[in-house]
């Protein structure tokens, strides 16, 4: 298969899932110039775009018709398969030498999966999941990981640039998959030190914007710490990535550890207590909202401290 050449003015672009971070994402290619066909399962979460001039598609297989380029970001895996795979999916409506660039957090198998049946009708495929959260999306400054084709990869670096600032190729599919686990265990148990240390600053009296401007820029720091400390100081749990995903994305690196025989007992325990912050009614509230499972343990109404 030949490698295209993808620039704004020529390359069609088309685009599945304009939740809280694709519709940001989307809307910075619209103004770096390319065309964009959207679609999403509730067409008003796709307004502003088409407000933007982007046109409006009914199903996935139709977007992939009318594009070059089809790039994804839903919500599960099963989504994922449905929007790329299913009989009204991106690949039925592919010609030979589109490009599927799949940015949902997904299985590595179905990275792999996706890119064999892709090769099969002459498309190429691209797994490039994301981190920054809504504000990396609305700001262009996600970090982009990115399995594939190398030579497809680089092709796409006009739309990658329009979205990102750290953009990485990490290998063959599924790589980008794999290093996006990578990054959610990371997370997984940064998030709950960040939530324990301020709920122990709080129970010690301390003024806690003023503890974050002592420990936010020390050895201590860190971009949840920063970004989401803030947040959960104010009581404003909305999600920039939602509780019930990241309770996927560790389900996900859980079970890719046991095939590789790997103990992950802090990403474990991290998992457990999203399950129960999820089964107290916050999957729909941002990752940060972990706060409110610690401090219900602690007997602590941390919205009434």
């Amino acid at each position: 298969m030949t490698t295209p050449t993808i620039a704004p003015g020529t390359t069609r672009l088309g685009w599945i899932g304009t939740g809280v971070m694709g519709a940001s994402m989307a809307g910075h290619l619209l103004k770096a110039g390319f065309t964009l066909t959207a679609f999403s399962r509730t067409k008003s979460k796709a307004e502003g775009l088409i407000s933007q001039g982007a046109k409006w598609a009914a199903t996935p297989k139709a977007v992939a018709e009318n594009s070059d380029v089809i790039f994804s970001i839903v919500g599960f895996p099963q989504d994922v398969r449905e929007v790329m795979l299913g009989p009204d999916g991106a690949l039925a409506g592919s010609k030979s030498g589109n490009i599927l660039v799949d940015m949902t957090t997904s299985d590595p198998s179905l990275a792999v999966e996706i890119a064999e049946q892709a090769k099969n009708k002459g498309v190429h495929s691209v797994d490039a999941p994301v981190s920054g959260g809504d504000v990396g999306a609305k700001n262009a400054a996600l970090s982009i990981m990115i399995g594939g084709d190398k030579d497809i990869v680089e092709a796409l670096t006009p739309c990658w640039q329009a979205m990102g600032k750290t953009i990485v190729y990490q290998g063959p599919a599924g790589s980008g998959q794999h290093t996006k686990m990578v990054n959610q265990i990371l997370i997984a148990s940064n998030m709950i030190g960040v939530c324990e240390a301020l709920l122990y600053g709080y129970k010690a009296g301390l003024d806690l914007p003023t503890v974050l401007q002592s420990v936010g820029s020390g050895a201590a720091g860190s971009w949840s710490l920063t970004n989401l400390g803030p947040r959960i100081m104010n009581n404003n749990f909305d999600p920039g990535f939602f509780v019930e995903h990241f309770i996927k994305d560790m389900g996900i690196a859980l079970a890719e550890a046991k095939q590789m025989n790997l103990a992950l007992p802090g990403l474990a325990l991290s998992h457990q207590l999203y399950l129960a912050l999820q089964a107290q009614g916050h999957g729909r509230d941002g990752t940060h909202a972990l706060q409110l499972a610690l401090a219900k343990l602690a007997n602590v109404d941390w919205k009434k401290r």
